[in-house]
């Protein structure tokens, strides 16, 4: 295209540009341009989890290896923890305030040290779920990959310490009189099951966490409640067995409740099956999916927000 210019010249000017017209989104869909950091579809997004498996898991070893490195005792910690909390609870709850009627002393200490170790492989995967995100800001805001990797990691973080401390477990079990038999392959599926609803939930508690960093304040609180509620410490059948039967259903079926219950079922050769609520394995399992596949959906959903504002 020319025109006349006024002392006669000849201009030429440009031809009209094929984009003209087109709107941003137009033209980043003509040019195959994505938004930065935008929300890939589920299956993509496993895809690509897949694909960061070993990060997970090596972050997952290098947060474990990392937790206690300024402690003389270093992983030492990672039992002794779990086992003076035990000791605590036992003084407290087992001789003055006898929660442990229902059950021989043989039983009671491997019930109660059974118990806090397996809660707090709960409540550690949720206590770092919830800074899984706003704990790591620099991360998520530095590099591109499935934010999900995360709190998957921490909940990884935290069956390899628990699986560190079972060594101590079966000693005290085995100390009280209960050996190994064929009830302890029930370990594997238990923890397995326990492991997808920890992770579950740590996802749940990564997005609140992400949008709330006040939480963190608050979950020490709830979970402390869970803990009371859930038989840590007693029978919940033996002390609740005035009050309506629908109020024991309720707290033995609480996910925390069946996982240690099955894994007292799985260790300790004196507490039987009478111990457990009805479909105690359809229920562990249906947990484990819910909080495994919703929480993961849940997760997903915020994807494109996490470390933003």
């Amino acid at each position: 295209m020319s025109e006349t210019t006024h002392d006669g010249g000849v201009a030429v000017s440009a031809p009209p540009s094929p984009d003209e017209g087109l709107t941003a989104a137009e033209l980043a869909a003509k040019y195959g341009l994505s938004v930065s950091g935008a929300r890939p579809r589920v299956r993509e997004y496993v895809r690509q989890l897949w694909g960061r498996r070993h990060f997970i898991l090596a972050f997952s070893r290098a947060k474990l290896t990392a937790q206690y490195s300024q402690a003389k005792l270093g992983q030492l910690w990672q039992v002794a923890t779990p086992l003076l909390n035990a000791f605590v609870y036992f003084m407290i709850f087992g001789v003055l305030l006898n929660a442990s009627r229902g059950l021989s002393k043989d039983v009671y200490i491997p019930f109660l040290v059974t118990g806090v170790f397996v809660f707090t492989f709960t409540q550690s995967s949720v206590m770092s779920g919830v800074r899984a995100v706003s704990g790591n800001l620099g991360l998520v805001r530095a590099l591109h990959f499935p934010r999900a990797s995360l709190p998957i990691s921490f909940a990884l973080q935290q069956l390899q310490q628990l699986l560190y401390s079972m060594i101590v477990l079966f000693l005290v079990v085995i100390g009280f009189g209960s050996y190994p038999d064929a009830s302890w392959l029930l370990i594997v599926p238990v923890l397995a099951l326990q492991f997808c609803f920890n992770t579950g939930l740590a996802l749940v508690f990564a997005r609140a966490g992400a949008k709330t960093p006040d939480l963190a304040q608050l979950m020490p609180f709830v979970m402390r409640t869970w803990m009371y509620a859930s038989g840590v410490m007693f029978s919940i059948p033996v002390f609740l067995a005035d009050k309506p039967a629908w109020v024991a259903n309720v707290l033995q079926w609480n996910p925390a409740a069946i996982y240690m219950d099955l894994m007292r079922y799985a260790l300790i050769e004196e507490y039987g099956s009478k111990n457990l609520p009805d479909h105690v394995w359809a229920v562990a399992v249906g947990w484990a999916l819910l909080f495994a596949v919703g929480g993961f959906l849940y997760f997903w959903k915020a994807e494109e927000r996490y470390g933003r504002g």
